[in-house]
């Protein structure tokens, strides 16, 4: 997994969504409530393997103060998220 510069990248912070994004694309975001809770996380299948939705969940974990909890995971990925999460702890 190689690093990623999120210094390099534009975060929007609009009412419980996390947006990622360079000059060309959006390069991930992720939908969340005030208890926590991930309703959805997408990143471009680009900029996949250099840890963005950790980055991203680790920023929606600081805003809540609360234990980030996925909604049931409905493909491989959101499994694989799940279990690296559960490391958090």
């Amino acid at each position: 997994m190689s690093s990623f510069d999120i210094d390099s990248c534009e975060l929007v912070d609009a009412d419980g969504v996390f947006t990622l994004k360079n000059s060309n694309t959006t390069i991930g975001f992720t939908r969340f409530n005030k208890c926590g809770e991930i309703e959805y996380i997408f990143v471009n299948p680009i900029f996949r393997k250099k840890g963005i939705a950790t980055k991203l969940l680790r920023m929606v974990k600081d805003k809540t103060g609360k234990k980030i909890v996925l909604q049931k995971p409905i493909s491989p990925l959101g499994n694989k998220l799940l279990k690296s999460l559960e490391k958090w702890d």
